[in-house]
């Protein structure tokens, strides 16, 4: 079979097609370079005098932006800034984030996003994303059509604002959590996907949240969240104008509820090519810095006893993902993996006798009461003391809740306990690290939702992973658009946890991460990316032929493809007749 040829839209090298001039091409912030236009681009697209005189390089062009950067006093201001670029210059916008990105990843992601997120409705100032009214359901399907058509569009990230980043119900502001993902962070910067072929929407359903229905400047709809059969069948609708319109595309559920999110995750899972970044993208991220922390310890996964305190969409994914893989590697039932894991929620430790109370995603893990008949399921302490856990998760959003008797009494019985604070933001962390270092004495192997600097312990220091989502899901996004993959199953996951556990600093360096830092995303997640290939062609989903299966020309397919920030030279042609593309139509950064 021939060696497949990525079609021309998704080769991120070569010229770009323009049909935009004069002021249109300055106002477009895909096609916009500023002050790089050179002397003949300025005469061919008319942009002479719109300019100053001097022609400058991308590198010019970030030196100064870095300088602007700068200049803002405090961290929501910078995200405000980030936010401003991207809206002018979206190759500027990359170009200063990746050469920066430790020092600017936490500014237009976790944790100075939610910070913004939550002032959206008085931060407003034009809107970038795609929004739907729960209200006017007949409008869906034509409302996305104006973004693209079938072959323009490959990425989507939706969320209906309900519980986001730690902070709850944000209603409409929701818009800025699918943008962050679909074309800020998570799928750009982090996965290589092309800016303008990610689509952000927020499903209107109204908000919960008291201080947004009061506040006279929100933007969303202004009345309680409607739920139901109304809220099922809006979300149908969207999903199936997401199948008829985009069926090359992937579909992101971010940030839904828990009451909702798994269960729109099983339905539709089955039928499309999708995923729920809170349950599955962290399971994965956090199973591989288990698995990394079970490799240091010399511990098989199959033997890990885990306890996971925050029993909601996060607690539960992550339980999940570990369970399905002790069931994968250690050919398992179900029911036997189920009794490796502890939940711990808001009720105390799951018992069966807590019956309808449970979710349909934490019921597989409720313990008969019988085993626990004599010992306390509400302190902490105590339920550590009889589980003996090798794996504490924390995903509660309870500040301080892994205190210093919890941890110790994990150490007496675990010489290497992985311990996990992974609530967002910052201030809502279970523990951290440096009390984590000191009350273990210096042995515990530790990640944390949030960046943390490192520890010195004993004249040693040692570097705090963050287990961030960007870390894994950028990269399974990445290949499950490039091999246009039916579903995204179970194994394809599971390569995913592999493929980042095997990049993993620690076990080169006892002192490094768990995880790889945020430096070096797009080479783990180009790797990751062509395992995820790989196991979906093994399975059949991959609905691209010809994919290469030498090593060497199978990452220079997967590289041709992934989009870096730099000035494209641009092709003019005619306005009449030309690609929306060409006209600058299409996608997030469109006209």
């Amino acid at each position: 079979m021939p060696i497949c040829t990525p079609p021309p839209a998704l080769v991120a090298k070569g010229h770009l097609e323009c049909a935009l001039r004069g002021r249109s091409l300055l106002n477009s912030s895909f096609f916009n370079k500023g002050s790089a236009f050179t002397h003949e681009e300025r005469k061919e697209f008319e942009l002479q005098g719109m300019l100053p005189s001097a022609v400058h390089t991308l590198d010019e062009q970030v030196e100064r932006a870095y300088g602007q950067y700068l200049e803002c006093p405090t961290d929501l201001l910078k995200n405000t800034f980030m936010v401003s670029l991207k809206e002018q210059n979206v190759v500027l916008f990359y170009a200063l984030s990746q050469k920066h990105i430790t020092e600017i990843f936490s500014i237009i992601y976790t944790p100075t996003e939610a910070e913004a997120i939550k002032g959206y409705s008085r931060l407003f100032r034009r809107p970038d994303g795609c929004f739907l009214d729960i209200n006017e359901p007949e409008l869906v399907e034509e409302i996305l059509a104006e973004w693209g058509n079938q072959d323009e569009i490959d990425y989507i990230v939706v969320s209906d604002g309900e519980e986001i980043l730690g902070i709850g119900d944000q209603g409409v502001g929701g818009i800025a959590i699918s943008t962050t993902k679909a074309s800020l962070v998570l799928m750009t910067l982090c996965g290589g996907l092309h800016p303008n072929r990610t689509l952000p929407v927020i499903l209107d359903c109204g908000t919960n949240n008291k201080e947004l229905l009061d506040d006279e400047l929100y933007l969303g709809l202004r009345h309680p969240r409607i739920r139901g059969k109304k809220y099922d069948d809006f979300v149908e609708t969207f999903v199936q104008s997401v199948k008829k319109l985009f069926p090359k595309s992937v579909l992101h559920f971010e940030d839904f509820g828990l009451d909702n999110a798994r269960r729109i995750l099983e339905k539709y899972r089955p039928q499309l090519s999708c995923f729920n970044d809170d349950i599955q993208g962290t399971g994965v991220v956090t199973l591989a810095a288990i698995n990394a922390a079970a490799w240091i310890s010399k511990l098989d996964l199959l033997d890990l006893r885990m306890l996971v305190f925050g029993a909601g969409s996060a607690g539960c994914g992550i339980a999940d993902q570990f369970r399905d893989a002790v069931v994968t590697d250690g050919h398992r039932s179900v029911e036997e993996a189920n009794k490796q894991v502890w939940l711990i929620d808001k009720c105390g430790l799951l018992l069966q006798s807590h019956g309808d109370s449970l979710t349909s995603a934490q019921r597989p893990y409720a313990r008969p009461d019988s085993e626990w008949e004599d010992s306390d399921t509400k302190d902490l302490v105590s339920i550590i003391s009889v589980i003996k856990p090798h794996i504490l998760i924390g995903t509660s959003t309870k500040p301080k809740a892994f205190t210093e008797a919890a941890v110790r009494e994990m150490a007496k019985h675990i010489d290497r306990p992985i311990i996990l604070p992974l609530s967002n933001p910052t201030r809502l962390h279970e523990a951290e690290p440096a009390d984590i270092y000191a009350w273990t004495d210096g042995k515990a192997l530790v990640a944390t939702g949030s960046p943390f600097p490192p520890v010195k312990w004993n004249d040693v220091e040692y570097e705090v992973a963050e287990n961030n989502n960007s870390e894994v899901f950028p990269a399974i996004g990445l290949g499950a658009v490039l091999c246009r993959a039916k579903l995204i199953s179970d194994k394809m996951l599971v390569a995913a946890v592999k493929a980042l556990a095997a990049q993993s600093p620690v076990l080169k360096d006892s002192c490094k991460g768990l995880l790889p830092g945020i430096t070096d995303v797009r080479d783990v997640g180009k790797k990751i990316a062509m395992e995820v290939i790989r196991c979906a062609v093994e399975e059949g989903l991959a609905t691209v032929e010809g994919i290469p299966v030498n090593n060497d020309e199978f990452q220079k397919w997967v590289e041709i493809q992934m989009w870096d920030p730099a000035y494209r030279p641009l092709k003019g042609i005619r306005f009449d007749g030309a690609s929306r593309a060409a006209k600058g139509e299409v996608g997030v950064g469109r006209r």
